[in-house]
């Protein structure tokens, strides 16, 4: 018997959030984020859940390739560019565009013979991580054109707080950094500027084209905002069984450190999920579980293998009973929000030794 524990990725949907993105693009090209193994649900899901998306955007060149191998043959997008001179060729074997955000890369290219480097200028409108200042845009765009064998495809940049959370509040809002990207965030039709977060609450962001990310996987960008309110469902819904139970009386602890004391007769249910799959080891007692229709707090500190439950309060938990640890019930924002962290992490965190199983 393979250990009770899966990640169901629900094909369906992915599509069905997709399409709701689409709607929101209003006719702009639509790249689908696809980074970290998609965010957890597989690269290959992906290639099939968004085939009609207009491109795939990622990180790594083992990505293009590997899509490319799944057959998607439409365009792709590395978000952080090229790392270094030996990445060129098998970049345009492979097709796939780039991202260039500093004038090292732009010295790679001019020093080597290219076929076909298709670039896309990443501006740095505030949030100081890659990118060209708005007033560099102007005298790269002219060098890299300048270059036998690229072809300049528009401009990127990303923001920082898109979110309902941050608006008005945030020292680099999404008017602030439109307001420094200047003409081209109005003017140059070639522009690709809206995440997630922007697509659905920033309407005035213009650009030809966006990238949809956590959005397309059912998560809600901003934790305040349900994905029920946003017309988008969780794709991926985490479960383990209970493999034992224990009978504890008042005054017994449970787990490593002895963090959590029963205060009164107690059924402490263990599951086959621990921080090796994924599930973080900073989980504090008191976080939520859903099993048998109800929540179960988290008791005790979270080990490599298994996690404890209190199910003293739902009498039809047993032996065998499906835990979900994230997903259809229980949104995974809610599940980050418990030990301090959000959504994107848990998801992307989710450990290769946990199995998929593909709901069509």
């Amino acid at each position: 018997m393979p250990r009770p524990i899966y990640a169901e990725i629900d094909i369906q949907a992915l599509k069905h959030n997709l399409a709701r993105m689409r709607a929101s693009a209003a006719g702009r090209t639509l790249w689908a984020v696809v980074k970290a193994n998609a965010y957890g649900h597989g690269l290959e899901n992906a290639v099939e859940a968004f085939a009609d998306a207009d491109g795939f955007a990622t990180i790594d060149l083992c990505d293009a390739e590997r899509a490319r191998r799944a057959g998607w043959h439409k365009r792709v997008l590395l978000l952080e560019g090229f790392f270094d001179e030996t990445d060129i060729e098998p970049l345009q074997d492979l097709d796939v565009e780039t991202v260039v955000h500093a004038f090292w890369q732009i010295d790679i290219l001019k020093r080597l013979p290219l076929r076909c480097v298709k670039v896309h200028i990443k501006v740095n409108s505030g949030m100081n991580r890659l990118g060209f200042l708005p007033v560099e845009v102007g005298t790269v765009y002219d060098i890299l054109s300048s270059i036998p064998g690229v072809k300049v495809m528009g401009v990127v940049t990303h923001f920082a707080n898109a979110e309902p959370t941050y608006m008005g509040e945030a020292p680099a809002s999404v008017a602030r950094q439109l307001s420094r990207m200047g003409r081209l965030a109005h003017s140059a039709t070639a522009a690709c500027m809206a995440n997630s977060a922007a697509i659905l609450w920033h309407p005035e962001v213009a650009g030809d084209g966006v990238r949809a990310g956590v959005a397309l996987y059912g998560v809600s960008p901003d934790s305040h905002v349900s994905s029920e309110e946003l017309g988008i469902i969780p794709a991926m819904t985490l479960s383990a069984r209970i493999i034992a139970v224990q009978e504890i009386a008042p005054g017994e602890v449970v787990g490593y450190g002895s963090r959590w004391c029963a205060e009164r007769p107690s059924r402490i249910a263990v599951v086959a999920c621990g921080y090796a799959d994924g599930y973080p080891r900073s989980m504090p007692d008191g976080a939520p579980t859903w099993v048998e229709g109800q929540i179960a707090p988290l008791v005790g500190a979270v080990s490599m293998d298994m996690l404890e439950i209190d199910i003293t309060d739902i009498p039809q938990a047993k032996l065998g009973s499906l835990v979900e640890l994230w997903g259809k019930h229980l949104p995974v924002n809610r599940v980050a929000a418990a030990c301090g962290t959000i959504g994107y992490e848990l998801i992307c965190a989710l450990a290769r030794r946990v199995p998929l199983r593909i709901r069509h």
